[in-house]
């Protein structure tokens, strides 16, 4: 049995989401400072680069981000001549997004960039440790998708305040 956790600075996500927020900063300027794109732009051109033409929904999907904002990052995209929307043969409804000959050179100069940022970090840890760290990243990644498949949880709304239907205190009886 574990210790219960008595800071947010104990808990594994709140650390890791540090860790993104420094280390990921130094993506994101590049980004947005250098490339004239958002982190979510640059994250579906990375998909689209390793996997190639995807329907909006497999893009979503690959880059664990909800339809509305792939859709509105696609726009953006297609928008910049960056990603191409391309009618399947057969199918004008299925489109297929892929990217251009900009958004391929764009990936080809950014790609190696964010390689160094990563290799850089990288280095604060042996070979040995590095290694067990992706087994540990792989073990946490497949345990978090069991939890997902496995909860039964609301889904959110943003509009409500407060979780599963609670009121905010103010608004509750004595």
């Amino acid at each position: 049995m574990t210790a219960p956790h008595r800071s947010l600075d104990d808990l594994l996500l709140y650390r890791l989401s540090r860790l993104v927020g420094v280390a990921g900063g130094m993506v994101i300027r590049l980004c947005e400072g250098r490339f004239g794109i958002t982190r979510r732009e640059w994250r579906l051109i990375a998909v689209l680069a390793s996997r190639g033409e995807l329907g909006s929904s497999q893009l979503a999907e690959h880059a664990q981000l909800d339809r509305a904002r792939t859709s509105k990052a696609v726009g953006s995209l297609v928008e910049k001549q960056l990603v191409s929307r391309v009618a399947r043969a057969g199918d004008r409804r299925q489109v297929l997004l892929g990217l251009t000959e900009a958004g391929q050179a764009l990936y080809d100069e950014l790609f190696p960039l964010v390689t160094t940022i990563n290799a850089e970090l990288m280095e604060a840890l042996s070979k040995e440790d590095a290694a067990r760290l992706d087994e540990s990243l792989h073990r946490l990644q497949a345990r978090a998708e069991r939890m997902v498949e496995e909860a039964v949880l609301p889904k959110a709304d943003r509009g409500r305040r407060g979780a599963g239907g609670i009121s905010p205190p103010s608004s509750r009886s004595p």
